[in-house]
């Protein structure tokens, strides 16, 4: 049966134990302030009031008034029932006037803060219309003997105090559901906080992996075909597979070191249109001549930008070494008023049967786009090819710095 009970998190056994008892049993010891509190404060709350004397049975009310406020959380409207049903009998008994009235204060908060309204407004409202009653009509054949009509007054007072308690009641109980909003708010914040990091990672180490993969696996095709006809060929397929997979294996690391703690800042930069070489070096091993053009001014992009514009483009050139035909790609950026225009062509035809490469690849590219209030277009081209179109807005200070000279062309 051990295995069945939930594990210790912090703090000794028996402190666990107390606060779980606490926390699923009874408000004991609220409860027993309160007693004190009204037992104490009616004795002295009888002087001079010139109603019936406490005894046994006034004593049993109180007792019962207060002492079914056990069930407040379990039986609110038990307890705000029956808390008003022991104080009308009490005051019809012409015991005299006292701190009960903070015994039915407390029943009738717990009842509407937990939702029960329509239990605690009649419940409250039989005391008071009971009350009205017993002080003005049927006070002639109820104790104390020779007891008068209570002021008008005294009433009015008393109706004052029903319409605070419940006033206060609503007010707390609309705090309450705000407080419970804002939480769940928060909570559901956290979750898409949470939802939207582990997307990002997963298309970081999609699109890391899916070009370093391509990449291996065309150099091994090569490297088997030529192992015994081209040793020296299939040794520099091999060494390409190994700066691939070593490549591969970094950016793994720097995208997972992100994961160390919250705020901490990224141990290396994040690739950008400087890194536009290496996508190109990478395409050239695997057999594919990307031409890289260039159009406007160029200037330096943002971060989040510049890793949106390296990722679509090395996503583009890993479709076009995975699906399609042609051996080359052209790779052309265009420099605008704050927006930068990508456009990856191949000659094709598709191989396979998958034009432009497909499921979380073009996704991929398309949360990119949307993340930067943006989209993408990709698809076939009417000759045959396979072209992917992508317009990323940026801002930043810094939009009027030159960066690096992208390579013209390279095979």
């Amino acid at each position: 049966m051990d295995e069945l009970q939930p594990p210790h998190r912090g703090g000794p056994p028996w402190r666990s134990g107390a606060r779980s008892r606490t926390a699923a049993g009874l408000p004991w010891v609220s409860t027993a302030v309160l007693l004190v509190f009204v037992m104490v404060g009616t004795g002295f709350a009888e002087e001079g009031q010139g109603r019936r004397p406490l005894d046994l049975a006034a004593r049993l009310l109180l007792l019962v008034a207060v002492g079914v406020l056990l069930l407040r959380r379990r039986r609110p409207v038990v307890a705000v029932a029956t808390t008003c049903a022991a104080t009308l009998v009490y005051l019809a008994a012409g015991y005299p006037y006292g701190p009960v009235f903070v015994a039915v204060a407390v029943g009738c908060f717990s009842a509407i803060v937990t939702g029960h309204r329509e239990a605690a407004w009649w419940s409250l409202g039989g005391l008071w219309a009971g009350h009205v009653l017993v002080s003005h009509w049927l006070y002639r054949w109820l104790p104390p003997d020779g007891d008068r009509a209570a002021p008008w007054t005294q009433q009015g007072f008393i109706t004052a105090w029903v319409v605070a308690v419940v006033a206060a009641a609503e007010l707390l109980r609309v705090r309450r559901e705000q407080w419970a909003a804002a939480r769940a708010e928060r909570e559901a914040a956290e979750r898409r906080r949470a939802d939207e990091e582990r997307l990002r990672m997963a298309r970081e180490l999609h699109d890391v992996l899916a070009h370093s993969v391509s990449v291996i696996n065309v150099q091994a095709g090569v490297g088997l075909a030529l192992l015994d006809s081209d040793p020296e060929q299939a040794r520099t397929a091999l060494t390409t597979i190994k700066g691939a997979s070593k490549e591969a294996l970094d950016e793994v690391r720097q995208v997972l070191a992100n994961l160390r703690t919250p705020g901490d800042a990224p141990t290396s930069p994040a690739p950008g249109l400087d890194r536009l070489p290496e996508l190109v070096e990478q395409a050239a091993a695997a057999g594919l001549t990307v031409t890289v053009g260039s159009e406007g001014d160029p200037v330096a992009v943002p971060p989040g930008a510049g890793l949106a514009a390296f990722r679509i483009v090395q996503e583009a050139l890993t479709n076009v070494v995975r699906h399609s035909g042609s051996r080359t790609a052209e790779v052309h950026i265009g420099y605008g008023s704050g927006r930068l225009r990508l456009r990856i062509d191949d000659a094709g035809p598709a191989t396979g049967g998958d034009a432009g490469g497909s499921g979380n690849g073009l996704a991929g590219m398309r949360e990119r786009a949307a993340a930067l209030g943006s989209t993408i277009e990709a698809g076939p081209r009417p000759d045959g090819g396979f072209r992917v179109l992508a317009e990323l807005p940026f801002t930043g200070p810094d939009r009027d710095r030159r960066p690096p000279e992208p390579p013209e062309e390279t095979t």
